[in-house]
């Protein structure tokens, strides 16, 4: 039993061996030169000025909400297209729902004012 697990565990030694070895290959031959503007805290492209314990805009977070929407829709798509044949009309049912509550929150993006940009 514990054969039929050997080609995963060389896969994986493989798989680790080869990045430890880019990351090695990357951390040698490339440059060392840090200077002012390589070590200054990066945010936005601009300087940081208030403190970092600030609150943020929802915003924020409603643009979070809207790429879990989508993120989650193209997620559950991909696999249900495939098998669309196998499940039939409840499969498309189901789907159906679930695309209906992702519009649902949509709009609510909509109305909060998360697609319109300053």
């Amino acid at each position: 039993m514990l054969e039929e697990y050997l080609p995963i565990w060389i896969f994986m030694l493989v798989g680790l061996g080869f990045g430890a070895v880019l990351l090695t290959v990357g951390f040698v031959l490339s440059p060392h030169r840090p200077d002012s503007e390589k070590l200054s805290p990066y945010e936005c492209g601009f300087e940081a000025f208030e403190d970092t314990r600030m609150k943020f805009d929802v915003r924020y977070y409603l643009v979070a909400i809207l790429f879990i929407i989508f993120d989650l829709e193209i997620a559950f798509l991909f696999p249900w297209a495939i098998v669309l044949d196998e499940i039939g009309w409840f499969g498309f049912g189901a789907m159906f729902i679930f695309l209906a509550i992702l519009v649902i929150g949509f709009i609510y993006e909509w109305k909060k004012g998360a697609l319109e940009w300053e």
